[in-house]
């Protein structure tokens, strides 16, 4: 047998001995559960952000405030994360089972973070992200 295949049946061995730890298992299985119990809290958040009157009120003050200052926003969905930018300026809406998290970015560095309650006015929300 060459060194080559004592190499790889070695790496199999290791491979196939991880896989059936029980503890790396249920830590995995925990990991998962977790996850989708928050994918499941935040899930109204995510639609009241994708399909609500909100949104839609607040991309047009960010565009309407973005024009004054002659400047282009462009948003897009990041699954479901709403993501705007703005010269050196992003700002993203990260839905959470509290609300939704808004995360202020100046050059690509975080500049804060604040909870939204989506019943809040939006084109407050959007002078503040664009005129800070």
């Amino acid at each position: 047998m060459s060194f080559l295949d004592n190499l790889e049946n070695n790496l199999k061995a290791l491979e196939s001995r991880e896989e059936k730890d029980p503890a790396a298992l249920r830590e995995a299985q925990a990991r998962r559960e977790a996850e989708r119990a928050a994918a499941l809290a935040a899930a109204p958040m995510v639609e009241a952000l994708r399909h609500g009157p909100f949104t839609e009120k607040f991309l047009t003050a960010c565009r309407v405030v973005g024009h004054s200052q002659r400047t282009m926003v462009r948003f897009t969905w990041i699954e479901n994360t709403l993501r705007l930018e703005a010269k050196e300026r992003r700002l993203d809406l990260i839905p959470k089972a509290e609300g939704v998290e808004a995360a202020f970015f100046v050059n690509q560095e975080p500049a804060g973070t604040r909870m939204l309650t989506l019943s809040e006015d939006p084109e407050e929300l959007a002078k503040t992200w664009l005129s800070a």
